[in-house]
């Protein structure tokens, strides 16, 4: 099962402040479906200034990325510079 780790505004909005999730899922998309399912909005916020870490790396197009048993997925708000 990916664990999801949700960052402070989108756990207090979207899943009752549960910033921690367990989901039995194969690959991203999968995740995201799920997420969609369960949290109506979530999925949404999430591709809007949102990076995506699957077990410590970054992606930029996770979409196919592979879930493991034990895979940790941290959605984290995006830092802006200029």
């Amino acid at each position: 099962m990916a664990t999801v780790i949700l960052q402070g505004e989108l756990a207090r909005r979207f899943t009752g402040g549960q910033a921690r999730l367990t989901l039995e899922v194969a690959d991203y998309s999968a995740l995201l479906a799920e997420l969609a399912q369960r949290f109506p909005g979530l999925v949404e916020a999430i591709g809007v200034h949102t990076a995506v870490a699957i077990d410590g790396e970054i992606f930029h197009d996770p979409l196919h990325e592979p879930m493991a048993a034990d895979s940790e997925v941290h959605f984290m708000p995006l830092i802006g510079g200029g």
